[in-house]
Order: structure tokens, then C-alpha cells, then sequence
């Protein structure tokens, strides 16, 4: 599985929200660090799980 898409998707919303936050646009911030937030935690939780079925399958 291709986690960096993800990741790269998260940094993205990142960069939005404090681009907004810079320009005074709270709204908009607070939304894309939302986004960002969910997009890294679905990606580090979907790597963890690869990961594990990786090593139970034994091919770590």
C-alpha cells in the first residue's frame, strides 16, 4: 500500500490552514487542519496495520 499519498495529502491541508490562519481566515484554518489531521491519523493507523499483517505473514 502507498501511505505517502496520504501524507502528502495531509501536508497540503497543512500548509492551507496556515496559510489561511496567516491571512485571517479562521473558518477556513480550522477546517483544513481538520483535514490534515484526519488524512495523518488514517495513514499512521492503515502503516500500522500493513505492518502487522507484514510481520504476522512473516515477511518483515
Amino acid at each position: 500500500m502507498n501511505f505517502g499519498n496520504l501524507l502528502h495529502w495531509a501536508i497540503i491541508f497543512l500548509v492551507i490552514a496556515l496559510v489561511a490562519a496567516l491571512l485571517g481566515f479562521g473558518g477556513l484554518a480550522g477546517t483544513a487542519m481538520e483535514g490534515a489531521r484526519i488524512l495523518f491519523w488514517v495513514a499512521i493507523v492503515l502503516a500500522v496495520i500493513a505492518f502487522l499483517f507484514n510481520f504476522m505473514r512473516g515477511r518483515a
